[in-house]
């Protein structure tokens, strides 16, 4: 079974910057999203970025302009830099990897921006 397995997680100021990865743990091909959602406390987990596997990208509303997803195709790892962050960016990042026959889910890393 391929797991996800994130790093970069951390606690930093308001208007700080840090960089998410995530790493299958093993071989899996043919991948059509890779994405980032996070979830706060007390609210439902949502998208914050996507990209396909030809390169499409897709970022929220609220991260637009600030948040960045990357890939590396043979690495099977997928990336997310924040800059220029807010309190309100605090959550937990779940990282995804999909394709047919395949839904898989980091185990989470927690970022917090303080005031």
């Amino acid at each position: 079974q391929v797991q996800l397995v994130e790093s970069g997680g951390g606690l930093v100021q308001h208007g700080g910057s840090l960089r998410l990865s995530c790493a299958a743990s093993g071989s899996i091909f043919n991948i059509n999203y890779m994405g980032w959602y996070r979830q706060a406390p007390g609210k439902q987990r949502e998208l914050v970025a996507q990209i396909t596997r030809g390169g499409s990208t897709y970022y929220a509303d609220s991260v637009k302009g600030r948040f960045t997803i990357s890939k590396d195709n043979a690495k099977n790892t997928v990336y997310l830099k924040m800059n220029s962050l807010k309190p309100e960016d605090t959550a937990i990042y779940y990282c995804n990897m999909y394709r047919l026959n395949y839904d898989g889910w980091g185990q989470g890393t927690q970022v917090t921006v303080s005031s």
